[in-house]
Formats: C-alpha cells, structure tokens, sequence
C-alpha cells in the first residue's frame, strides 16, 4: 500500500494533466508532494531521505516551472532527482563501511561487499540512463509523450527493483526469519 501512496503525487500530475496543462499539474504535484511529506512527517516524526529530496527538488524546479512558466525545469527534475540518487550510490562505495544497497536491504540478506557492489552499480547505470532517456524524450518528442514517459518509467523502475531483488536473492542468502 506504500509504494501506491509514495506514487500518489505522480499520478494526480498525470490525471490531472490530462485534464488541464502542464502548469496546472505542476501546482498539483508540488502541494500533494507538500502534504505527502507531511503525512509522513507526523506519522513517522521523519521523513525519509529520498522522500525530502524528491520533495526539494519538486519544490524547486516546479516553483522554477510556474514562476517562469517554462515547462523545462518540471521536465530536468526527473533527471536531477535520477543521477543524485546514482552519484549517492556511487558515493556509498568511498563513505562509510557499506554501499547504499547494502545498508537498505542487507537486514533481508547477507552477501558479500563484491555483490553489493554489482548490484549497485547496476542501479547507478540504470538511474544515470533514465535520467539522460528522460531529457531525450523530453527535449526530441511533444510534451504529452513526455508526460506518458514519465509515468511509464515509474512502471520500468518497479520492474528493474523486481529484477535485481531476484539477482540479488539469487546471489545471496536470504536472513532466517525475513
């Protein structure tokens, strides 16, 4: 039920797009990433790492969208939001005793460093492709495929998550009582 939540804000963006512009579904997504953070906040007292940045970004480039009133900035934020979570994951590997990947999911497995190691730079590939994807559709094709990119690449990173849980499932083992 989280991952529909998490994706709440995307999906009144597309809906409402649909019904109106960009601009106005720009407005929509930046107050439902507003109260998302804050439903989070008071049912946690945190908000997650990802969820904040996500949320700044959607700040910045969607207030950037309508002030200005230049759809590129909403269009950039996919892909700023992409390749700072890659350079996270790179980061990772230099800062602190575990990569990313480790430290999220290795509570549910145990692998060697080389493993995480594969499995993120698998992602790190991946985000810093969608992100330059994100640009080419957004700067080659009309602004609705864009919209419907955007909405189709949250399916493809579910569909990459799936993949590489199993990769790594497959090359680990998985913690008793998980």
């Amino acid at each position: 039920m989280q991952p529909l939540l998490d994706l709440l804000p995307v999906i009144l963006f597309f809906v409402t797009y649909r019904l109106t512009d960009i601009f106005v579904a720009t407005g929509v997504l930046i107050v439902a990433v507003l109260i998302q953070t804050a439903v989070q906040w008071i049912r946690h007292r945190k908000v997650s790492s990802v969820a904040l940045i996500s949320a700044v970004l959607v700040l910045v480039f969607g207030g950037l969208t309508l002030i200005i009133h230049d759809k590129a900035f909403i269009q950039w934020k996919v892909t700023v939001l992409d390749w700072l979570l890659a350079a996270g994951l790179l980061a990772s590997h230099y800062f602190g005793e575990q990569p990313f990947t480790q430290r999220l999911l290795g509570q549910q497995f145990v692998a060697d460093r080389s493993t995480w190691l594969k499995l993120s730079h698998a992602w790190i590939v991946f985000l810093v492709a969608l992100g330059g994807l994100n640009l080419y559709v957004a700067y080659n094709y009309p602004e609705g495929v864009w919209v419907t990119f955007k909405l189709v690449a949250i399916g493809v990173q579910f569909v990459y998550m799936f993949a590489t849980i199993f990769w790594l499932a497959s090359k680990a083992q998985q913690v008793e009582g998980q």
